[in-house]
């Protein structure tokens, strides 16, 4: 899995055509991996607005409005991936455009089968 990792309201600093640009990367490796067959599915986030998160506070479960993590980026989306190789689902993360052009982060993580083995 391809964990997509941006700076909040960056979208919104770019200019018309620079979105175009990126919004046209994206397009072209999505193709891409859909013709290579390595696309399996993915999806973008809504607004971290509208995310709430569970955690344990004072030793009982507290759910709060806002993802509130440490972090300068927010988790906006996924791509799952079909590799033969880790390298290659690292090589793919390295190519997509947010990385590329230095606004977004790429996390790539083996998803785990039924069976758990990969723990």
């Amino acid at each position: 899995m391809l964990l997509i990792w941006n700076r909040p309201g960056f979208v919104e600093s770019l200019s018309e055509q620079e979105r175009n640009e990126i919004w046209g990367e994206v397009d072209e490796v999505m193709k891409e991996l859909t013709a290579s067959g390595e696309l399996v599915g993915g999806q973008a986030l809504a607004d971290p607005s509208q995310t709430r998160t569970a955690r344990l506070v004072g030793g009982r479960p507290e759910v709060t409005d806002g993802p509130f993590l440490e972090s300068k980026e927010q988790f906006a989306g996924y791509l799952m991936v079909d590799c033969d190789t880790p390298e290659r689902a690292a090589e793919i993360a390295a190519g997509w455009p947010d990385v590329r052009r230095g606004i977004g982060v790429l996390e790539v993580r083996p998803v785990m089968d039924e069976a758990g083995a990969e723990m």
